[in-house]
This record gives structure tokens, C-alpha cells and sequence, in this order.
């Protein structure tokens, strides 16, 4: 009896297959295998959906920090930063003389 259920034992397969063969018939088998194949392909596209709101997620966590902590600032406070910065430039000589 052990060596009728050794996974090894190629008789096995045949048993196995041939049960298969009569429980759904051979006009179900390439259905079933169908249907198999479309739940393998979905359970993946669930896994990579699945992912990708993940790392939706987490990007919109870390741009949502940002744009609160830029959102706090007004825009004149911008516009003189940006120009002292631009006076630090030219100061500094990074800025060609194209542009001066």
C-alpha cells in the first residue's frame, strides 16, 4: 500500500489522471483547464494591483508632506527667497555672464 501513494511512483499519476478522467469527462477537462488558467492570471493581477495601491499609497503619504509643509508659505515669502538666492548666486559668481 506505500508504494501505491509514493508522490515518486509514476503509477500514481496514471491513477490520479485517470479518476480526473472519468469524474469530469474529456469534453470538462480543457474547460477546467481554462478556467484554472484564467483564476492563475487573475490571482496575480489581484497581487500586482494590490502592490501598485500600495505604492500609490506611500507616494502620496510622502508628496502630501511636502505640499503641507510648502502650502504653509506664502507665495511673497517664496518670490523673496527665491530672489535672495538669485542675489547669492551672482554674488558667488555661479551665475555665466550670459545671464547677469
Amino acid at each position: 500500500m506505500f508504494l501505491l501513494f509514493n508522490l515518486n511512483n509514476p503509477m500514481l499519476w496514471v491513477l490520479i489522471l485517470a479518476v480526473i478522467f472519468l469524474l469530469f469527462g474529456g469534453s470538462k477537462l480543457p474547460q477546467l483547464a481554462k478556467a484554472l488558467g484564467q483564476s492563475k492570471k487573475a490571482f496575480k493581477d489581484g497581487l500586482a494591483e494590490a502592490e501598485t495601491e500600495e505604492l500609490e499609497k506611500k507616494r502620496t503619504e510622502l508628496n502630501g508632506n511636502k505640499s503641507a509643509s510648502l502650502s504653509a508659505v506664502d507665495d511673497e515669502a517664496l518670490f523673496e527667497e527665491a530672489r535672495r538666492r538669485a542675489r547669492l548666486r551672482v554674488a558667488e559668481g555661479d551665475v555665466p555672464e550670459s545671464r547677469r
